[in-house]
């Protein structure tokens, strides 16, 4: 502890890598190996230089060379070596050679871990930053079963050493957090970052496994990877497992629906599926290749600045329930969504949108931040491979009905919207439900949490049943 010298207050400090890798050095029970590709041996160096190694490090390594890492670990069948397939054979590989390889009688209080790392570095040219795979199979107890953590991290920094010098940081902080933070996932996934600048390297995937973890839910984990500015976006499949969004929107095409889903709807679900109607109706889409997407932004999740979990994950597990894939992303305005999916494909992408957000969406005050406003931001959004569908809206207790064809901009506004039109980039989507357009999904949440049952209507069945037998969103049976 530190003497805070305005007063007398004791404040806590965080410990510097070397500091952290000496006190695992310190630590007889602690052994394992280090396993390294791509960015020199970081990791293993840091625990080098702080002392007294020889009891911690068993084997440090570096297999550059892909017929000798092959050689090692088995070939890769899609002669890719920087994946989380590779790094898991290497964390296996390593620990099942420290239990033949070392007679635990001679050591029965040893608890073993095996870290590794694949990763690729900024390119020559510089146009290819880099991003890498690194992770850590460890025990608390020589008679547990193995944990796990594994994250992936994309490099922004411009230069090689740089990158390798941040990486054995993470490295070292990931080792320590294994072992002094494990029984605080949420501590330790902070800890993280102790001492690099979040700006720096980015973790967009993070999974935990192991009987010690058996009560940690990895999208709250991913989650609070936004929550915590370590990384723009984060998704998750039907089965609950995270993805990695860079491998599962590859070169796919790419339609989204941004919402709340508090809870649900049907209208919801017509959106889905008339906007993917319209969409594959695109002469160079082909379904087999396309992501359908449920995005919720940070915005959307949180209520006076704060984050219930317990409601973030009710609306994910329901979403699930549909078969839904789902992103969380902390990009309020559309046009950031669109540029972070250009980073993955060059394929065709939609938005479905309600024609209500088309009007909020050609308002100038959210742009004030980019020095082209508005201009600037629909470039970025409506680039050649984007377009909007368009939902019809339905304001309450009015008889009109809102279509980009009949929608009522300020003039100068209106001059930019026809301009995209005429383009091609507004699809009315025409067949929709026109039953659901009186759907308000306030006024749903209020006669949830009143014990009302008008509600059920605009709720798919089975979303309905989950909700009143789970309790959700507040929902009061009525007696």
């Amino acid at each position: 502890m530190a003497v805070n010298l305005k007063g007398d207050v004791p404040v806590k400090t965080t410990p510097a890598p070397m500091q952290k890798a000496l006190k695992i050095n310190l630590n007889s029970n602690i052994y394992g190996s280090f396993s390294e590709i791509g960015a020199g041996q970081e990791t293993a160096r840091i625990f080098f230089r702080a002392g007294a190694s020889s009891g911690t490090i068993a084997k440090a390594m570096s297999a550059y060379s892909k017929e000798f890492s092959d050689a090692i670990y088995g070939r890769e069948t899609d002669s890719r070596y920087v994946t989380k397939n590779r790094l898991k054979k290497m964390l296996k590989h390593e620990i099942n050679l420290l239990e033949e390889r070392l007679n635990r009688t001679d050591f029965p209080d040893r608890i073993y871990f095996s870290y590794a790392n694949t990763v690729a570095t900024i390119d020559f040219a510089k146009k290819f930053k880099g991003h890498g795979w690194m992770g850590i199979r460890f025990q608390l107890n020589p008679l547990e079963e193995y944990n796990e953590i594994i994250l992936h991290v994309r490099f922004h920094e411009n230069d090689a050493k740089h990158q390798q010098e941040t990486l054995g940081k993470m490295g070292v902080n990931l080792i320590y957090g294994a072992f002094y933070h494990h029984d605080n996932p949420k501590e330790l996934l902070i800890s993280l970052y102790d001492h690099i600048d979040k700006d720096k390297i980015e973790i967009d995937m993070i999974n935990f496994s192991g009987p010690r973890f058996a009560f940690v839910d990895n999208r709250l984990m991913s989650l609070l990877l936004v929550k915590n500015g370590f990384t723009d976006a984060v998704m998750f499949g039907p089965d609950g497992f995270n993805l990695l969004p860079a491998d599962e929107l590859y070169k796919k095409n790419i339609l989204t629906l941004r919402g709340s889903f508090r809870p649900v709807t049907k209208l919801a679900l017509d959106m889905l599926e008339k906007g993917l109607k319209a969409f594959t109706q695109e002469p160079d889409v082909d379904p087999k290749k396309t992501d359908l997407i449920l995005e919720m932004t940070l915005d959307n999740l949180s209520n006076d600045g704060d984050i219930n979990e317990k409601d973030f994950l009710d609306r994910v597990n329901l979403l699930s329930s549909l078969n839904q894939m789902v992103m969380v992303t902390n990009f309020r305005e559309y046009y950031r969504l669109s540029e972070y999916f250009s980073r993955f494909t060059k394929e065709r992408m939609g938005l479905i949108i309600g024609a209500n957000h088309l009007i909020k969406l050609f308002d100038t005050n959210y742009y004030k931040h980019l020095s082209g406003g508005i201009l600037e931001a629909m470039g970025k959004l409506l680039n050649k491979k984007m377009k909007l569908y368009i939902y019809p809206y339905k304001q309450k207790n009015s008889e009109e009905t809102i279509t980009s064809e009949n929608i009522k901009l300020d003039k100068k506004m209106q001059d930019l919207f026809d301009y995209f039109k005429h383009d091609g980039k507004f699809i009315d989507i025409t067949d929709y439900n026109k039953q659901l357009l009186e759907t308000y999904t306030r006024e749903i949440i209020e006669q949830i949490q009143k014990g009302e049952s008008q509600w059920e209507k605009y709720i798919p069945d089975g979303i309905a049943g989950n909700i009143k037998k789970n309790f959700l969103f507040g929902y009061k049976k009525r007696i």
